[in-house]
């Protein structure tokens, strides 16, 4: 199959579409308390199209894909799509055509096109937070007005962006200067969970776009080991901090911008933190608070969840270090992927297919996890970028209604570089039995003069691909030692979708990292779950603070935790104190 969504060169026609032709949304007048569409109707696992997948997976179990591959000479154009740049192929899936007919009627018992048609207007989806879910706006190139509480906030989202082309122009250019005079060279990205993970993905996907001597280096973990070693080679006066904090109360984040801020100080004097540190967050007033001059803050808002941040200002770092001119390419690869998702018909819908890919080896394969392979060195992080989209937005334990979940919700996500990983965990891919689903990534082309290198890398993702679906059997080894063969068999029938991209751009990427955003949404749909907020990250950082009254309080708090908690958390507070010398 194959949609026409137009080349990365017309990018100027692949944007304008991403919300639709209706024109002017009001979420606060149209779509307050919304039912979540996925929790209509009657509970999943007694739907009949659910009842359908689980007898014909019985049947499914018992064939093989070297099976599937032989009765069937034309699986590869049944199975595969292209999309612009992006080339999808699934047929190494225990799959047949009744198995996608009956997972998109489940698809569509459960609501899933009028779960997109809400997203895109803006409704409250996040229903724990009361909250909009519109970060597709954010890539929308035309200015048709979408209200949030009577506000137009497309006028919002593209008056932020002419601030950050300006103000990274600004940076690059040299016309924005430190408080001694000199440009900046280094930017310095503060933030963690999507305030960290996406941006920096972003910096390094698109680090082939030109050449500039800024260098970008991304600070989140609280240990100040990191941040020491980031700042010793860099010169104070060619410093520019970016705090990034939708609360600008993140404990990680504050913890670290304040000693950026102390090192600042120490070497450049009080009047430098105006000029050296730079803001995103939706109060601005805490960051103006903490010395940033209101220029140098630049605005999210709550209908922006973290994982799905990067498409704002949370990306300013990246911008500045890659120029806005590719970031406004990858807006526009997300949208025509934003696109379509709403448009095209199920069937046809690549986000959706996958989705319920994703669906069928979770509930019906017993295949809880997937492996995410970038053949890459641009895309080492997006493995981490897809694990905090998935897992953070469907490792849910109740439905959008509360009542507890009833199925396999939110599969494992782990990953990362094709080429090491093969000297990983490939052996557990291959032969345990414990079956992974995984997704190959990889790019036709590859930088200028390679093309060797590239041949190789292509043969390996082709061969693992190979070999996870079709296996080898103890037919295949007339020339090993029998007490060998059992080692060196490998029963197959290891499900994976590869992903070609024509090459590694700002457009492709953007379509790559809103085809599994738009993925994760759909299967929420399914599952019945909210994908936007995540109150699972809560407790542990409510119990922090706690914990951390007692170990500055010393003995008497240590005490008292004792009475509270259990003994093992006692205990090892105490063996710190007693490290520390805070108590005997």
């Amino acid at each position: 199959m194959s949609i026409s969504v137009g080349a990365p060169e017309h990018i100027t026609s692949a944007r304008g579409f991403g919300l639709g032709t209706t024109g002017c949304y009001d979420a606060s007048a149209n779509n307050r308390g919304i039912e979540f569409p996925a929790v209509t109707g009657h509970p999943l696992i007694t739907l009949p199209e659910w009842k359908a997948l689980e007898s014909h997976a019985k049947v499914m179990r018992e064939m093989h894909m070297r099976d599937l591959f032989k009765n069937d000479s034309d699986r590869f154009s049944k199975f595969s799509f292209k999309l612009g740049p992006l080339l999808i192929d699934y047929s190494k899936n225990q799959i047949t055509n009744e198995t996608l007919s009956l997972l998109i009627q489940l698809a569509d018992a459960r609501g899933v096109v009028a779960g997109r048609e809400s997203m895109f207007k803006g409704a409250i989806l996040n229903s724990t937070e009361n909250r909009a879910v519109l970060h597709t706006s954010l890539r929308k190139s035309n200015k048709n007005g979408i209200y949030v509480d009577g506000v137009d906030i497309m006028q919002e989202v593209h008056a932020a962006q002419d601030r950050m082309k300006s103000f990274a122009g600004d940076i690059r250019n040299g016309v924005r200067k430190g408080v001694t005079g000199e440009s900046f060279r280094h930017i310095v990205n503060i933030g963690i969970g999507g305030s960290h993970i996406g941006p920096r993905f972003v910096a390094e996907a698109l680090k082939s776009t030109e050449v500039s001597e800024l260098t970008v280096d991304f600070v989140s973990n609280l240990d100040a080991v990191q941040l020491d070693d980031i700042l010793k080679p860099l010169d104070p006066a060619k410093t520019l901090f970016v705090v990034c904090s939708k609360t600008f109360n993140t404990c990680e984040t504050i913890s670290n911008a304040e000693y950026a801020r102390k090192w600042l100080v120490s070497k450049l004097g009080d009047e430098a933190v105006a000029l050296h540190m730079a803001a995103v967050s939706a109060y601005t007033d805490r960051a103006l608070a903490f010395g940033i001059s209101k220029e140098y803050v630049f605005p999210i808002w709550d209908w922006v969840g973290g994982r799905y941040s990067l498409w704002s200002a949370i990306g300013l770092a990246a911008i500045i270090v890659r120029g806005f001119e590719a970031f406004e390419r990858m807006l526009a690869g997300a949208e025509a992927m934003d696109r379509h998702f709403e448009t095209a018909p199920l069937e046809q819908n690549l986000p959706v297919l996958l989705a319920m890919i994703g669906i069928w080896h979770a509930d019906f394969l017993n295949t809880p996890a997937i492996a995410v392979l970038t053949y890459d060195d641009r895309l080492k992080y997006f493995a981490g970028h897809v694990q905090q989209l998935d897992m953070e937005s469907n490792g849910k334990g109740v439905m959008v209604d509360g009542t507890p979940v009833r199925t396999g919700v939110g599969p494992i996500v782990f990953g990362g570089n094709g080429s090491d990983s093969q000297h990983s965990f490939f052996q557990f891919l291959h032969q345990s039995p414990r079956h992974i689903a995984c997704d190959f990534i990889v790019a036709l082309s590859g930088l200028g003069g390679k093309d060797k290198i590239r041949d190789t890398l292509l043969a390996n993702v082709l061969g693992q691909t190979e070999a996870l679906a079709m296996g080898s059997v103890t037919a295949d080894l007339s020339g090993a030692p029998d007490k060998l063969k059992p080692h060196k068999v490998f029963q197959g029938n290891r499900a994976s979708n590869t992903l070609l991209l024509d090459e590694i751009t700002p457009y492709s990427v953007g379509m790559l990292v809103a085809l599994y955003e738009h993925k994760v949404f759909t299967q929420s749909l399914i599952w019945g779950v909210n994908a936007f907020d995540q109150w699972g990250v809560e407790l542990g950082k409510e119990l922090a603070n706690t914990i951390e009254s007692v170990l500055r309080g010393g003995h008497e708090a240590l005490k008292e935790l004792g009475e509270t908690s259990n003994s093992s958390t006692a205990g090892l507070a105490a063996a710190y104190l007693v490290a520390k010398g805070r108590v005997q």
